[in-house]
């Protein structure tokens, strides 16, 4: 069995394919072409291909630190069996969709780290106390679930900006994450065509703090990469500042700009990022 990160642990990688459980001839492709593949037993698989599917996950033999489990939801009349399903193999990252009460994750022993999928109203509401779970090792969010649970019909503007309840949740995930040591993930970007949102998206979540973009297709793996890897100019100011910062006492200026540790530790994320 592979080794499972610790709850304050999430080392995945920035791009993260979902593919359909009920799609096996498509696993182990989806799990070349990114960071890490999420095999989805809950909305991508018809309610009549769940058995066949879990089989799927059952006789697959990808390498499990690089395979995530998305079971529904704790609620549903599925839970039980996918729990079933999860004990004959080898995988614990799992994601649980529709996450809303934290006691429900005690279905899970302490060999599973769970990603938590705050994506309903009840969901974001309680997302705090959801990522103080000992299980749980990251948080996303979705807004399109989101909206249904409000009886909203979208999510975005026709710009294709998100609406302010959206953006609301997308900061409260990251919030809680952070403020309970969990990594957040941000939320699948649906227009595949839409190269260029994606791209500003995924920028946006790197430099918020999010340590992942979750997505549907496998060309939007490079576009993720690529925001979510600091760029040269940044890459070689972290290292400068870093040194810099070598035997000085308290704030420095660097460069005309004043130096403290909230800037010296946003030039090691810079690296580790890289």
């Amino acid at each position: 069995m592979a080794d499972i990160p610790p709850p304050d642990r999430f080392d995945l990688g920035p791009a993260l394919l979902f593919c359909p459980a009920d799609r096996p001839e498509r696993f182990a492709g989806a799990l070349s072409k990114a960071d890490a593949v999420i095999l989805d037993l809950e909305d991508a698989v018809l309610p009549e291909a769940k058995a066949q599917a879990r089989e799927n996950i059952i006789s697959t033999d990808l390498d499990p630190a690089r395979v995530v489990v998305r079971v529904n939801a704790p609620a549903s009349a599925e839970f039980t069996a996918d729990l079933a399903a999860l004990t004959r193999t080898p995988f614990r990252n799992v994601m649980v969709a529709k996450t809303e009460d934290p006691a429900a994750l005690d279905a899970f022993d302490e060999s599973y780290a769970l990603i938590a999928l705050c994506e309903t109203a009840a969901g974001v509401l309680r997302v705090a106390e959801i990522a103080a779970h000992p299980r749980v090792a990251a948080l996303m969010w979705g807004a399109e679930d989101l909206v249904a649970s409000l009886g909203g019909t979208s999510s975005r503007f026709d710009s294709g900006s998100y609406r302010d309840i959206a953006r609301h949740a997308r900061a409260a995930t990251l919030l809680a994450a952070a403020g309970h040591g969990r990594a957040a993930i941000d939320a699948v970007h649906l227009d595949i065509d839409d190269e260029a949102g994606l791209a500003a998206e995924a920028s946006d979540a790197a430099a918020s703090g999010f340590r992942a973009t979750a997505c549907i297709h496998p060309k939007q793996v490079p576009v993720i990469r690529d925001a979510y890897r600091p760029d040269a100019d940044s890459r070689e100011w972290a290292r400068a500042v870093l040194a810099a910062a070598e035997g000085q006492r308290g704030v420095f200026s660097y460069r005309g700009r004043m130096v403290d540790e909230p800037l010296l530790r946003q030039a090691r994320a810079i690296l580790g990022q890289a």
